[in-house]
């Protein structure tokens, strides 16, 4: 899914949740029905919206992530000012941090360590925007179903299937804001239609009056420790890795370096592929046979994982997307020296 997700007032955050879990269950995917087809017209003019919303629209409320029986709330923060923008996410479930990004610069204060880790956003960096967008190349990969209107956090929004052409990639049903095109709810879906995972607003407030001020208070904390990132942008071909052929719809959106933990040598190499809905990562780091047992493959909600071993390597594909496409990617991965 793209995914969204800083995760997770707290009366907020459990009524936000429990109006979630109960929509979810009293909607499943099948009671939706399967739709209408769009005119190539008619879905390039609501991906359009949806990405003009994405990027221009201000709004603030809290939104909540449901996989699985688990669910967590963030409240979130969106301010359009010109060419730039402001994002706030506070966590609240979990362990508490705060996520400040002001157009690429992207602060995350953790209280309990006193602590603000900054870096810049790239493709690959996983720090996942709250906006919410859908690239046009998606239409080569997945069909636009209409599947009617209904109600959401207090909002009347359109409803649309993004279904898939191949058996490469899940379903994603996207609840657009009938006024504005912002999204306010994605559903992954599986086999028979199946909720997998979902993040929605429970409560948003949309052109609300934020101040760049206001958003960006607490961002740096008197007497915490400032740690840049020691993650580097690097290209997955020039650190001796390419793929053996092309994978249907994914592109490579960036790579990152980072180092080993402290005791470990080498360093981690994290790729970012996008068929431009969804998104699936890679890790590559050195094997090491006291923590890498053996293959694994396991699932949580719409995420699936794949972890195998090539050769002096431990390989560990893991995205939104069914088990196949992972092993595809894994298996394609190749090292050129």
């Amino acid at each position: 899914m793209m995914r969204w997700i800083g995760r997770r007032h707290r009366w907020a955050g459990w009524a936000a949740a429990s109006v979630l879990l109960g929509f979810v269950a009293a909607t499943p995917a099948g009671g939706l029905g399967p739709g209408t087809p769009l005119s190539d017209a008619d879905a390039k003019a609501w991906l359009s919206r949806i990405n003009e919303a994405a990027h221009q629209r201000s709004y603030r409320g809290t939104m909540v992530f449901s996989a699985d029986g688990v669910v967590s709330s963030s409240r979130v923060a969106h301010l359009c000012v010109g060419e730039q923008f402001i994002e706030r996410v506070e966590a609240l479930d979990g362990r508490q941090h705060r996520i400040y990004r002001h157009n690429e610069i992207v602060h995350t204060v953790w209280p309990q360590d006193r602590l603000v880790v900054v870096e810049r956003r790239t493709a690959a960096s996983g720090l996942v925007s709250i906006r919410r967008t859908v690239e046009p190349r998606a239409l080569a990969h997945y069909r636009v179903l209409a599947q009617g209107q209904r109600r959401i956090a207090g909002r009347q929004a359109r409803v649309l299937l993004l279904e898939p052409r191949d058996e490469w990639r899940f379903a994603q049903r996207l609840w657009a804001d009938e006024e504005t095109g912002l999204l306010l709810r994605t559903d992954v879906l599986g086999p028979q239609a199946r909720v997998l995972e979902s993040s929605a607003f429970g409560e948003i407030e949309i052109a609300p009056k934020l101040t760049p001020e206001t958003l960006l208070d607490g961002m740096k904390p008197a007497g915490y420790r400032v740690a840049p990132s020691a993650n580097s942008v690097v290209e997955l071909q020039a650190e001796g890795w390419a793929l053996r052929h092309r994978l249907p719809g994914f592109e490579l959106m960036g790579c990152l370096k980072r180092p080993m933990p402290a005791g470990r040598d080498g360093a981690l190499l994290h790729a970012v592929f996008s068929d431009g809905v969804t998104f699936v990562s890679v890790f590559i780091e050195p094997f090491d046979e006291v923590r890498h047992t053996r293959a694994l493959s396991a699932e949580m909600g719409a995420t699936r994982t794949v972890m195998l071993r090539d050769g002096d390597h431990w390989i560990t594909a893991m995205g939104d997307v069914p088990p196949q496409t992972l092993d595809l990617f894994v298996r394609a991965l190749e090292r050129r020296r």
